[in-house]
């Protein structure tokens, strides 16, 4: 296949699954047309692409939920090239993906984060993953998410649970804490077997995650919840924060590319305290 339509086939992929998300979650809202929506481009004089994010805040549930789709091109710098696959032999880059983080109001329901997308240099990747940040720990919530994740990658390849996992763990981990950012989930990089078969599984990562944020909600949205329960959900978002902008990849690529400031750390929590 050629790689034009491939980009064109995973861009209109990540651009639909933000639509599909954002309904859904205004859906759970009860409300319709709730996100602030802005539209951004990257470069200055020649066009680079760019992206759209959407913010929500302060809703029933959803003290902050931003979905970030993005699609841009260029060079990168002489410091960053060698540090991609492939950057070495082609400075020049496309990357499209959607971004999804949603911290929530009631401190049962836990922090939710989601990406996918699909890099081209000399050669192309699919990477992305999803994983859940409680506050509050729920052994019964960990194994039904653990056991959803599975169900959905067994479908594709069953070692693809037992390995993403495993990845997901020794990223989604704060060194200088010696603690793990939450329960874990599934995380995949520089996926190039098949483009197909990797497509469809990344399709498979985006509708599973549709699904499960909305039973994680229903479930637990409506649970009475403490000050201290409330105390506790802010100092673990401060850990949220501490990853995002220490380890993060994703913040990494999009600030060494020249991305949007305001749609690359939409990821951060409205609210967080430290201790």
């Amino acid at each position: 296949m050629d790689q034009t339509i491939k980009k064109k086939l995973a861009r209109n992929w990540f651009k639909t699954l933000q639509e599909v998300i954002c309904h859904e979650i205004e859906e759970l809202e009860g409300k319709k047309n709730i996100f602030k929506i802005k539209n951004w481009e990257r470069g200055n004089k020649s066009n680079e692409g760019g992206g759209q994010f959407r913010i929500f805040e302060n809703g029933k549930i959803f003290e902050k939920a931003g979905v970030n789709f993005s699609e841009v091109y260029g060079r990168f710098s002489k410091d960053f090239r060698n540090r991609i696959p492939g950057g070495g032999k082609n400075p020049n880059f496309w990357a499209a993906g959607i971004s999804v983080v949603m911290h929530m109001k009631n401190p049962h329901v836990p922090a939710m984060h989601f990406n996918t997308r699909y890099i081209y240099t000399s050669h192309g990747w699919f990477g992305g993953g999803m994983d859940v940040t409680p506050c509050l720990k729920d052994k019964s919530l960990e194994k039904w998410f653990h056991n959803e994740l599975k169900k959905s990658c067994d479908k594709h390849n069953k070692n693809f649970y037992k390995k993403y996992k495993k990845w997901c763990d020794e990223y989604f981990y704060l060194p200088h804490r010696r603690e793990p950012r939450g329960i874990g989930g599934i995380f995949f990089d520089y996926k190039k077997e098949n483009w197909e078969k990797d497509f469809s599984f990344v399709r498979e990562v985006g509708t599973s995650f549709k699904n499960i944020f909305r039973e994680i909600i229903l479930k637990k949205y409506q649970k009475k919840w403490s000050n201290k329960q409330r105390e506790i959900q802010l100092e673990k978002r401060g850990r949220y924060v501490e990853f995002n902008l220490l380890y993060d990849r994703g913040t990494k690529f999009g600030l060494q590319t020249n991305g949007n400031v305001e749609a690359i750390l939409m990821s951060l929590p409205p609210v967080a305290k430290w201790k």
